[in-house]
């Protein structure tokens, strides 16, 4: 091969042979491509790049001239002036006040929480333990043997089923009639104008302020020699008694002298002059009657008033042993029962009757059962029992 044949990379070929293939081909392309084509894949690219964009800096709040520290306020306040002075005493004691009521407020819901919850406490823990443990020093809270028997055998010594059937009939009836019967009487206190009105309000008043031991006397006399103008003494020869019956019970609160009923009316009547007016004329216009519009009017409004009523009835009558005791010679409801309690179990026992202070697990045991009842009726109804109380103090 001669000098002349042989041919030597000069600079242009060395830039096109380190080229990429795809380079060498797409210059011809680009040459060829049209205007609108480009400007076509330019939009494109500018379609797919997301645009950044920056964030605009948050302006920094300024800081208030009067939001300080108390410690500065201290510091500092013989050099405000005396407006400053005056807000800067109000921020102070604002704060101080926010610190300290929350501290109250917390020892007076512990103690509240303390004074209901720790007599039920003591019951379960002295409820589920021996006799034994009573005495025993090493037993605070928590006993060391668990004994349910004890509920077992005060269950028996009441027989408490029936005990607890008669004490509802008795409640129940009672407290229906009260709740009617006050009802329209607070119906009557709170939208009828009539001669002696205010002297008639008085005297529910004084139901409410007078104890129940003044007249309980002569109520009992009253029924143990029932006569109603001479009628069962026309027609008998004699009156009736009433004692030993539930008579004895149904009648005062048929006639809103039952327990607590002044304060029953004193309820209903504020709670009806609460409604609107409106209401009642209404119900007159569509040719109801004062009987017919409370009927069908006032008493569909004022159910969670009922029911609150009804609620305080109940867990009257179940409690109340003084009044039952007058009238009840044979111990048929759960407050008598548990007034002589001690009796009963040591009788079922040991067929005697013995220091009470023996027999204190029993008692607990029995205090369990009787309140049982109505913690679970509270339990089922606190919301519209809560309601009742709220909307009860309304007034015009």
């Amino acid at each position: 091969m001669t000098d002349n044949n042989m041919e030597f990379p000069t600079q242009e070929n060395v830039n096109v042979a380190n080229q990429p293939a795809e380079d060498v081909t797409s210059a011809p392309q680009s040459e060829n491509m049209t205007a609108a084509e480009a400007m076509g894949d330019a939009a494109a690219a500018v379609a797919v790049a997301p645009i950044e964009t920056k964030k605009p800096k948050k302006e920094k709040k300024k800081k208030d001239d009067y939001r300080v520290s108390n410690f500065d306020i201290i510091k500092n306040y013989r050099h405000y002036s005396a407006k400053e002075k005056k807000h800067y005493r109000y921020i102070f004691w604002r704060r101080v006040s926010s610190w300290v009521w929350p501290f109250f407020r917390f020892i007076i819901v512990f103690g509240l929480s303390f004074v209901i919850l720790y007599p039920i406490l003591y019951m379960i823990s002295t409820a589920i333990r021996p006799q034994a443990e009573m005495n025993d020093p090493s037993v605070m809270w928590i006993p060391k043997t668990i004994r349910f028997e004890n509920f077992v055998e005060i269950w028996n010594a009441i027989d408490y089923p029936n005990t607890l059937w008669n004490t509802l009939v008795l409640n129940i009836v009672s407290s229906i009639l009260q709740v009617a019967t006050c009802a329209m009487t607070g119906y009557g206190f709170a939208r009828f104008k009539f001669k002696g009105k205010g002297i008639l309000f008085g005297i529910v008043i004084m139901q409410i302020i007078v104890p129940t031991q003044i007249i309980l006397i002569p109520q009992y006399m009253q029924f143990r020699y029932f006569d109603v103008f001479g009628i069962f003494n026309a027609l008998l020869g004699d009156s009736i008694s009433l004692v030993d019956t539930n008579w004895a019970m149904y009648i005062p609160a048929f006639f809103c002298n039952g327990i607590r009923a002044g304060l029953f009316i004193y309820l209903f009547r504020q709670f009806f002059r609460g409604l609107p007016k409106e209401l009642e004329d209404a119900a007159y216009l569509d040719g109801c009657g004062p009987f017919k519009t409370f009927i069908s009017v006032m008493v569909p409004n004022a159910a969670s008033s009922f029911l609150t009523v009804f609620i305080f009835s109940i867990v009257w009558y179940w409690n109340d042993y003084y009044v039952s005791s007058m009238y009840f010679t044979q111990g048929n409801t759960i407050s008598l029962k548990i007034d002589s309690i001690a009796t009963l179990i040591s009788m079922y026992l040991y067929n005697e009757v013995r220091n009470a202070s023996d027999f204190l697990v029993w008692m607990e045991a029995g205090c369990l059962l009787a309140i049982a009842p109505i913690v679970i009726m509270y339990v089922f109804l606190q919301k519209y029992f809560t309601e009742g109380i709220e909307r009860a103090g309304l007034a015009n």
